[in-house]
């Protein structure tokens, strides 16, 4: 009988023990699946900046893991392009502005935009305060500082009379544009002016807008072929994408704390300056009907048609072909 209790006794503890082994590795099952993540990359257009908020925002709240993945933010600046990191292979995600996705297009670089971060562009024509430049033609007799090549500038050059204008490269400094009062500028309103306050030099800006010519800035893009082939991962990216940006319209200062950490050479209040001035372009518009990201077809067309008649475009396409809204959480 003794032997009989003893075998019962082993047994059960045989019993007990598989249980044990078999709830650890269902709970090690669990954290595997949990830590399971894809890895992606995403290529910014410029240097850690306010305008990447959003990004920083899903990257240090956690949002990017919570939908499964694990994000390379890679660093922009005047030698990178992200559309020719994308287009290569080497990242799946880019970010570049509305008029450099459809001039990819016209290259055979198959790019389609998945949200834009700014709903109308904050692109500017910055000059001292007090010369009294009101319309663009004012701009004539002047020095203008200007990024060869820049779409916007063909375009005023062709709506404009401009032949008075003596054109200079831009080189993101502004020794030359302070040197001389009567000169005007290339700028953004949400940076440049605040960083020439700061300096002492009092400016005042127009809007490119104003002229007609107003791409969406700052886009989310991949490539045409990725999307077809990852559309969980690319759904998860737009999904984290919008939250971030929505998380960063109610508490975008501790984010900038990331920021600049990531980009040192911009202080905290340049970056809050940015934050604030670039609000109106971000969530206002579009955006304030139909949610973040939020892109128009006739926005696109539009696009299209101005850069075809610049003779930036050889051939015209249909805006379908390089954006979608079917990844943004209205749709």
């Amino acid at each position: 009988m003794m032997v009989t209790i003893k075998k019962l006794y082993k047994m059960r503890l045989l019993v007990v023990s598989v249980l044990v082994v078999m709830f650890l590795a269902a709970c090690g099952g669990e954290e595997s699946s949990g830590e399971s993540t894809e890895s992606v990359k995403l290529v910014l257009n410029w240097f850690p900046k306010s305008q990447h908020g959003g990004v920083y925002a899903a990257q240090e709240e956690g949002i990017f893991a919570e939908h499964g993945l694990d994000v390379e933010l890679e660093t922009g600046g005047p030698q990178v392009s992200s559309i020719q990191i994308v287009a290569s292979g080497n990242a799946e995600f880019g970010l570049a502005h509305a008029d450099q996705i459809v001039i990819a297009r016209n290259e055979g670089i198959e790019l389609v935009t998945l949200a834009t971060t700014m709903q109308n562009s904050p692109a500017a024509l910055m000059f001292h305060e007090g010369e009294e430049i009101s319309d663009f033609e004012d701009m004539n007799g002047r020095t203008s500082y200007i990024q060869p090549g820049i779409p916007y500038w063909d375009f005023l050059t062709s709506r404009y009379d401009l032949s008075g204008v003596t054109e200079m490269g831009y080189t993101g400094q502004h020794v030359n544009f302070i040197d001389d009062p009567k000169s005007v500028s290339q700028a953004f309103v949400t940076s440049e002016p605040f960083f020439l306050e700061k300096e002492g030099v009092a400016t005042e800006t127009i809007l490119v807008s104003e002229s007609g010519f107003d791409p969406y800035n700052v886009v989310l893009f991949a490539t045409k072929n990725y999307i077809a082939e990852n559309e969980e991962t690319v759904q998860n990216f737009v999904t984290s994408f919008v939250e971030g940006w929505n998380f960063y319209e109610e508490s975008p200062y501790e984010i900038n704390e990331a920021i600049h950490e990531a980009n040192p050479n911009l202080a905290l209040e340049d970056l809050e300056f940015e934050t604030d001035s670039q609000k109106e372009f971000i969530y206002s518009g579009d955006a304030k009907e139909h949610g973040f990201g939020y892109m128009s077809e006739e926005r696109w067309q539009t696009l299209i048609e101005q850069l075809l008649e610049l003779g930036l475009l050889e051939d015209e396409f249909e805006a379908k072909d390089i954006f979608t809204t079917e990844f943004l959480p209205s749709n």
